[in-house]
């Protein structure tokens, strides 16, 4: 439902807009941004997770920035990485008569009434970064995102490789993201199923960390004073790492070297960690699906098929790969 505006609404929409720019379009801490006011322009309802990490913050840029130059208007919100307000941000999409929504579930489960509500609305509805778990596929258009249970396989390919010659048992520990989240069980799955061939590694250890800085460094805490006998560490994104980072060095421990670290994400900070020789292995997940998304979103309203899964290209990064990319990294 393309929105039909004649010029004297346009008139005055523009004289409110110049008194109220920015302001909450939706629940949740939201805001509207995008080309907006045409006969033909796109309104898309984004809910976002939250903003729990680098990589987060660089999503959101890349949505956001992405829409503008598209000439979609964007009303966006933020979850705080909470499920119910993200259900309450679609409702309100909804309500609102958006064109289309999108969003990056905060967990895989309990989407199918909301999204059936979207459904009968006929506003259609793309994933983005995150999957759902619903059996009725129909409910949504497309999954745009990474294949998380990949970028475990290949963190758990590169440590086979690492201590392909120990004889000993390897002691890992692992921060995994938030609990019920697609990221998080998939490259946990991933990770242990490639690990699994051979009996000499170990998880001793893995407890969420939220995908935060602050949680990493708190649990790595934990199992430093649980499981004195740690020789790596795998961690699903790459805050959780940093924080880790920082428990490891204040127990007098050298990362990298006493404990070997491996994350997923490659933002800079954590390849920086990588350049520095900190971590030793990360997994690329790049957060910048924003132009993707804004072209899949300007065919589902023009009535193109599409993938039902589209696949980001990605790939992983050594220290030396990392000290070469650090220059032009983007986020």
């Amino acid at each position: 439902m393309m929105k039909r505006i004649s010029a004297l609404v346009i008139a005055g929409l523009t004289a409110v807009a110049l008194t109220g720019c920015g302001t909450s379009s939706s629940s949740g801490g939201g805001t509207e941004s995008g080309g907006g006011g045409g006969d033909d322009t796109i309104v898309m309802g984004f809910s976002q997770v939250g903003a729990e990490s680098g990589w987060r913050t660089a999503n959101t840029k890349s949505v956001q920035s992405a829409a503008e130059k598209s000439g979609i208007t964007l009303r966006f919100s933020d979850a705080q990485q909470k499920q119910e307000n993200q259900i309450k941000a679609i409702r309100s999409f909804v309500q609102q008569k958006v064109d289309i929504i999108a969003f990056s579930p905060v967990v895989e489960s309990g989407w199918d009434t909301v999204l059936k509500e979207a459904q009968n609305a006929k506003i259609p509805v793309i994933l983005t970064d995150r999957a759902v778990d619903s059996k009725d596929t129909t409910l949504y258009k497309t999954f745009l995102g990474s294949d998380f249970v990949e970028e475990g396989k290949k963190a758990g390919q590169w440590l086979v490789e690492e201590y392909k010659d120990a004889k000993d048992t390897v002691n890992i520990v692992e921060l995994q993201g938030t609990t019920g989240s697609a990221p998080a069980n998939d490259r946990k799955a991933g990770f242990a199923e490639v690990i699994a061939a051979d009996p000499k590694f170990k998880i001793v250890a893995s407890q969420t960390g939220d995908f935060t800085r602050a949680k990493g460094k708190e649990v790595m805490e934990a199992f430093l004073k649980s499981t004195p006998d740690i020789d790596v560490l795998y961690a699903h994104n790459d805050d959780m790492g940093l924080g880790a980072i920082e428990a490891i060095e204040g127990a007098g421990k050298v990362p990298g070297k006493d404990i070997k670290i491996i994350t997923v994400d490659a933002v800079k900070d954590g390849m920086q960690a990588l350049a520095d020789g900190k971590i030793n292995f990360i997994v690329e997940c790049s957060p910048l699906l924003g132009p993707q998304l804004m072209d899949l979103a300007q065919k589902v309203i023009k009535g193109e098929s599409i993938p039902a899964r589209v696949v980001t290209e990605e790939t992983t990064f050594t220290q030396e790969q990392a000290k070469a990319a650090l220059p032009t990294r983007e986020y």
